[in-house]
């Protein structure tokens, strides 16, 4: 019996190396690669005709709309638990969205039994989805206020504000809508 047998009946397969060209640039398999072709206009930040594919026939979609959504703002959080949230919501364009849902997530449990704004719904005891409204680019900044109390009295909470759906939208720029902030039970309030 030689090795090569011996590990076939343990449950080894040898793994035959795929030669290719390109394999020192193509990094994702085939069959990734080939699923995120039509993607590629939208990453090259280049039209339909740029990628070669030509004008679109009558009836089929339009290009996915661009908007660069951002969210800034400050949380606060004090000594018996009160967390007090503010998100100014906005579209940098080029497309204005008729919607967007904030997701806020948080460290540590809500206390049960709060109201949320009507724009506002519980995903779970630490998660809050609100719809922003229409986001217009170059218009008024869309402001959300939580006043939410937490389980207990924390020392600190960490709370994720993020876009959960943005209309269907693509953000090239997701760094001014994704972040994470830690806030001490000191009644000070920390920007983002």
């Amino acid at each position: 019996m030689d090795a090569m047998s011996n590990a076939r009946r343990a449950g080894f397969r040898p793994r035959i190396p795929f030669r290719s060209p390109l394999r020192s640039r193509l990094r994702l398999p085939l069959a990734a690669a080939t699923a995120l072709l039509p993607l590629l206009p939208l990453a090259t930040g280049a039209g339909p005709a740029a990628a070669g594919t030509g004008p679109e026939p009558a009836g089929t979609a339009a290009v996915t709309p661009v908007a660069d959504v951002a969210h800034h703002g400050y949380v606060t959080l004090t000594g018996g638990g009160r967390l007090e949230v503010t998100v100014e919501s906005r579209s940098h364009g080029p497309a204005s969205l008729p919607n967007a849902t904030l997701r806020l997530a948080f460290s540590t449990a809500l206390a049960r039994g709060q109201e949320l704004p009507s724009a506002c719904v519980w995903g779970s005891d630490r998660v809050v989805l609100c719809s922003t409204g229409a986001l217009r680019v170059g218009g008024a900044v869309r402001r959300t206020t939580l006043d939410l109390q937490t389980a207990g009295a924390p020392d600190e909470v960490t709370v994720k504000v993020g876009t959960h759906w943005n209309g269907g939208a693509h953000d090239r720029n997701t760094r001014n809508n994704l972040h994470e902030i830690l806030a001490p039970a000191t009644g000070d309030p920390y920007a983002f």
